[in-house]
């Protein structure tokens, strides 16, 4: 039976990147069906009277899944992050970004295989800001030992159940005492005893060691804003974040997207690398795989990326990682290979 899908196509070039998924999607033979939902700008264009409309999130609850493009958020004012606001609305408390070399894609390092593991809805993204008095601003810092022990958990789950090595917190907890080193505790207490290596690294000092030499790390478990900003810097070491996927998890729903911004300024000129969405949508299969329907999610997710990995062997590529296709021409080359 077709499993249905929430399609949440967003902003700039989200709905271009949308379309060129789908198109591989059905070539390979993925048995989804989609329903298509706003948010974003988009869903303010549509006449929606908010960027994330309820029916956008009512309908994600009722599928548990979702396939979201990129969403616009304004810079130092206007309304806020729909990113946020989906993973809150959601519950989405943990993301996953993995990370890993391509070939065909040039970059300073080779054999990057790294997954980022993050905490979805506190820390300083918990949007608690007030203006003390004029010219002084604070911004609250929220940890509580719910969700730096289910977050830990997650990533212990996650590195059992796909043979991980290691994992590592990158903290703030010599500074942060309090925050920082509550989310600390709880995961101390949750690896301890257990088979997967554990290890503790300061963030800047991790951060530094990231670029010298990846390979001396496995899973990243960060709070909220670390993790935002580590997974960014580790799709730097692999080609950037047009080929790099993303996902949300939370009890009863998943989403998955993909993390780079909505690019207005390339929009409708066929230019938007379409793989770290395409990438996702794989996730997205071997999630199904993994919960219901079983084998023929998880063969067509190899047969996907099997395509992507050899149209990049064959250096076609797009404009952002150092090719001259474009979106059309790139998401025909995969569908031949398929």
């Amino acid at each position: 039976m077709a499993r249905t899908c929430v399609l949440i196509p967003g902003d700039g070039i989200g709905p271009e990147v949308c379309g060129a998924v789908v198109r591989v999607l059905e070539a390979a033979g993925a048995d989804l069906v989609w329903e298509r939902h706003p948010a974003g700008t988009s869903a303010l264009e549509a006449g929606a009277d908010t960027v994330l409309p309820e029916s956008t999130l009512a309908a994600v609850r009722a599928h548990g899944l979702a396939l979201k493009g990129p969403c616009t958020t304004p810079i130092g004012g206007g309304f806020a992050s729909v990113n946020v606001a989906l993973r809150k609305g959601l519950d989405l408390y943990a993301a996953v970004r993995p990370v890993r070399s391509l070939e065909g894609v040039e970059t300073r390092f080779e054999d990057v295989d790294l997954v980022v593991v993050r905490e979805n809805t506190e820390g300083l993204y918990s949007g608690i800001e007030n203006e003390v008095t004029e010219g002084v601003v604070t911004s609250l810092k929220v940890a509580t030992v719910r969700a730096c022990r289910r977050i830990a958990r997650f990533a212990l789950d996650y590195a059992l159940t796909r043979g991980r090595r290691k994992v590592t917190v990158f903290h703030k907890a010599n500074i942060m005492k309090l925050s920082d080193g509550l989310f600390l505790d709880c995961a101390r207490e949750v690896f301890r005893g257990t088979e997967v290596e554990y290890e503790e690294r300061i963030i800047d000092a991790g951060c530094m060691q990231l670029v010298r030499d990846p390979s001396v790390f496995d899973v990243l478990l960060c709070e909220n804003l670390y993790g935002d900003v580590v997974s960014d810097l580790c799709a730097g070491l692999v080609g950037g974040l047009g080929v790099t996927p993303g996902a949300n998890f939370g009890e009863s729903c998943a989403v998955f997207e993909a993390v780079h911004g909505s690019a207005p300024d390339i929009a409708g000129q066929d230019a938007a690398n379409p793989l770290a969405l395409l990438m996702s949508a794989v996730m997205l299969l071997n999630h199904l795989g993994e919960h219901s329907g079983g084998e023929p999610h998880r063969a067509c997710a190899a047969r996907i990326r099997d395509a992507y990995d050899a149209t990049l062997r064959a250096g076609a590529l797009t404009r952002d990682v150092g090719g001259s296709l474009g979106t059309h021409a790139f998401t025909d080359a995969i569908i031949e290979r398929l």
